[in-house]
């Protein structure tokens, strides 16, 4: 017999008509008494039909569930800087709260976005700043109630080993003279290159928005700028700015310190790392209040995920019953265990210097052709700056708070900024520059005693922090894949398109998106074409 769905109420009283009970879905043609008759004679009585619809529904049903995957159990992300953090995040967004997360993380929460304390203050030893395009760091921010860091504002330079070739000033008419008077329009012309890429680049949030994702990096570029976007990640930036008519001098001068301040490396990166990184020098920036790696561990918290602190060894394929699973095996100071898994998200950097995660029964092996990663060294200082060797005999006079390093082979330093505390009371003041300050020195190597007692007259403490912080891109002949095997994904792939913060929340949406649709057998939401008029048409 078919449930009941609604009943009926005549004169006769609560499910009564003449005198008789009516179930569910017997409801006939009300007379002008009110009350309820049954079909003609000939015609297939209303219950037959319910009871066959019914039955057909149910029938549907039962196909759509036995077609319908179970959603996972057990999803690992291995890795807790803003890539894994983020995308354990998306993950809940995607297949729900029921579903257990655990992010396996060796040191500190926030990865790259670490910090370092100076006497009692404690200030950014790595990501420092992020853009104001950068929107899922900005709904990361809102969503978790944290507040924008008081800017400090501070002047700076570009130094070539001999002296400084290029000065900012308080006056924004005066820096932009200064800019047309030694590189003419050259800065004109690499601001329209870089708006133009960012204008496309911007798609993607309107893209994840509507739940498309990318099975490999160059599907995702192509989907936001056709083959002009992926071809940037084969030709050097300096190609592409010769070309558009950006003078070698500005290359030189800016463009390379620039580069060489971020990522550590020469003009010949890809342009579309490069376009990334220059539009990300441009505009409105800002810091998190209490400091950013706050937005991983709210991340996590928010998430309420498992986060277990052990270092992941291997991650071996297995099958039981048909079913793929993935074993985690880990350690924990000198004991080891494993955990079984349905998705495995690998958040940390994989590269040739550094095979720390073996992965075992996979064929074609993983991780054969990985490329290498371009280490970085932090060295935050406590001391005083020798301004004599930047021309300033004098430290008072010396009006810098930045100072980037041009691709000079001798000069031993990348950058050197006086850097404010995580939090920054409304009283506080950068030093001056005769003062003791905290300086943060970006180098490739680790700083000799020379090295320091170059930068400084003295100093009461260095703190070092080294980390493989950037692919170096001339090591890869082609973009890393982002699925290492059915539910395996490689979220860090992204950077060898471009590194940033941003990139890195773009890929943890991208691959929980990836993986919800894999899951759940979405193709229709994967690798789409003409993706703009999809979602004009969906609007």
């Amino acid at each position: 017999m078919a449930p009941e769905v609604w009943s009926t109420t005549s004169q006769g009283g609560a499910g009564s008509a003449r005198g008789g009970a009516y179930h569910a879905g017997t409801r006939e043609p009300e007379t002008s008494s009110g009350r309820f008759t049954m079909a003609s004679h000939g015609q297939t009585p209303p219950r037959a039909h319910l009871l066959i619809l019914t039955a057909m529904a149910a029938l549907q049903v039962r196909c759509r569930a036995q077609d319908t995957p179970a959603p996972p159990q057990r999803i690992a992300v291995v890795g807790a800087g803003i890539g894994g953090s983020a995308v354990a995040h998306f993950l809940q967004q995607q297949f729900g709260p029921q579903v257990q997360i655990d992010v396996y993380e060796k040191g500190s929460i926030g990865g790259r976005m670490a910090t370092v304390t100076v006497n009692n203050l404690q200030y950014e030893s790595g990501s420092s700043s992020i853009h104001s395009l950068n929107l899922h760091m900005q709904d990361f921010v809102k969503l978790l109630g944290l507040k924008h860091r008081r800017e400090i504002t501070g002047k700076s330079a570009i130094f070539n080993g001999e002296q400084l070739v290029l000065e900012e000033t308080d006056w924004y008419l005066l820096n932009l003279f200064r800019l047309w008077w030694h590189y003419g329009i050259s800065f004109l012309r690499l601001q329209m290159w870089v708006e133009e890429v960012m204008e496309k680049f911007m798609r993607i949030y309107k893209y994840q928005a509507y739940g498309y994702a990318f099975s490999t990096v160059d599907e995702l570029l192509r989907s936001l700028g056709g083959e002009h976007f992926v071809n940037m990640t084969q030709r050097s930036v300096s190609e592409s700015l010769l070309e558009l008519g950006v003078s070698q001098r500005f290359i030189d001068d800016v463009i390379a310190a620039l580069l060489r301040t971020s990522y550590g490396q020469p003009v010949s990166i890809p342009s579309f790392a490069g376009a990334i990184l220059l539009a990300g020098a441009q505009g409105n920036r800002w810091a998190v209040e209490g400091g950013n790696k706050l937005v991983c561990s709210g991340l996590l918290k928010q998430t309420k995920a498992n986060v277990i602190q052990a270092e992941v060894m291997e991650v071996v394929l297995q099958g039981t019953e048909g079913k793929v699973l993935y074993q985690v095996k880990h350690q924990v100071d000198d004991e080891q265990a494993s955990d079984f898994y349905d998705i495995v998200i690998i958040a940390t950097p994989l590269h040739k210097e550094q095979r720390n995660i073996a992965f075992r029964n996979f064929e074609p092996p993983i991780g054969e052709d990985l490329g290498s990663y371009q280490h970085t060294v932090s060295s935050v200082v406590h001391g005083y700056l020798n301004s004599s060797y930047f021309g300033f005999p004098d430290p008072k006079l010396f009006p810098f708070a930045s100072i980037l390093a041009t691709d000079n082979p001798s000069l031993f330093f990348n950058s050197l900024d006086n850097i404010c505390p995580v939090n920054v009371s409304a009283s506080f003041r950068r030093k001056q520059p005769q003062e003791a300050a905290v300086w943060k020195v970006l180098s490739q190597g680790s700083l000799e005693k020379q090295h320091l007692k170059t930068l400084f007259r003295s100093y009461y403490s260095v703190q070092v922090t080294s980390w493989p912080a950037y692919p170096e891109y001339s090591s890869a002949k082609a973009l890393t894949p982002i699925i290492l095997h059915d539910n395996l994904f490689y979220l860090s792939s992204i950077e060898w398109a471009a590194t940033s913060v941003e990139m890195s929340a773009v890929a943890a949406k991208n691959v929980a998106l990836l993986a919800y649709n894999r899951w759940f057998q979405h193709q229709d939401k994967i690798d789409q074409k003409d993706l703009m008029q999809k979602v004009k048409t969906e609007l």
